[in-house]
């Protein structure tokens, strides 16, 4: 499993870097679509649509990124638009964390397929965006998100339950608990702090000099919590399907929404901080 996994990551480093740091933002952008793409066959996999339908809505997926691209939206401000995307996944997050592994199969399939869809949509969006505001901007975003992962894993492992008395979402995801959350809560403030006096074209410089230090340290705060949020949401989806990942795309990983599980509500929250 370490080996798949090692291969898997270098083969993907060495597809994702060149195109990341190309002069233009194209092949970055068409590489994300593909991706976005087979995030949304997953999609359709896990919503026990048949073969040739998630195929279609993969295709659906790409044909409404296509048409955001020729459109000319990647180029456009859209501080409206990224309000409502952000407060949609804030509201929608709660709810069905509240409502819970058993809330999932009573929303009418079409509103998940379609759920799922936009989800995904705005994802791409957002990260195309983020890379033509500049390489060291996505990279800032990116950064929040695997940070708040790491230090949330190590943290877990060495204080899980040690601090509070129940686990984070124990029908969801019964390994996480709420050290785990503060422990990446913690790792996404120091890395901000850190780079808002290094770098220059970062998210958190941006929110620092358009608000203050303190409003940037609540956001980068605001958007771990919401990686956290978009982690248990895709457990929650996989727990109903009672599959463990998502597909088997990325030997050793699981599927492509088992690894950008996390940067589907943060993407958008964090275009939206910086349009507002």
């Amino acid at each position: 499993m370490l080996k798949q996994r090692v291969i898997t990551a270098i083969v993907l480093l060495a597809i994702l870097l060149p195109a990341l740091f190309y002069r233009t933002p194209t092949p970055f952008t068409a590489l994300a679509l593909v991706l976005i793409a087979a995030g949304a066959w997953e999609w359709g996999r896990l919503n026990a649509l048949g073969r040739m339908a998630s195929i279609g809505l993969s295709l659906l997926c790409v044909l409404a990124c296509a048409v955001a691209w020729y459109g000319g939206l990647l180029e456009m401000s859209l501080p409206v638009f990224w309000a409502t995307a952000g407060a949609a996944w804030v509201l929608a997050g709660g709810w069905l964390l509240r409502s819970g592994v058993v809330g999932w199969p009573r929303i009418p399939k079409l509103l998940r397929v379609a759920g799922g869809v936009i989800a995904l949509w705005l994802a791409w969006l957002a990260i195309a965006q983020a890379r033509i505001v500049g390489v060291e901007f996505l990279l800032s975003v990116l950064m929040l998100v695997w940070v708040a992962d790491i230090f949330a894993y190590f943290a877990g492992r060495a204080f899980g339950g040690r601090f509070s008395k129940g686990k984070l979402a124990p029908s969801i995801s019964p390994g996480k608990s709420w050290e785990g959350v503060w422990g990446g809560m913690a790792g996404v403030v120091m890395l901000s702090l850190a780079w808002v006096f290094l770098g220059s074209e970062t998210l958190y410089s941006r929110l620092a000099e358009r608000h203050s230090l303190a409003v940037m340290l609540l956001a980068v705060v605001f958007l771990a919590a919401m990686s956290v949020v978009g982690d248990l949401v895709e457990s929650l989806v996989k727990r109903s399907a009672g599959v463990k990942d998502s597909s088997g795309l990325l030997p050793g990983h699981g599927g492509v929404l088992d690894r950008v599980d996390a940067l589907l509500p943060t993407l958008p929250l964090a275009m939206m901080l910086v349009s507002l």
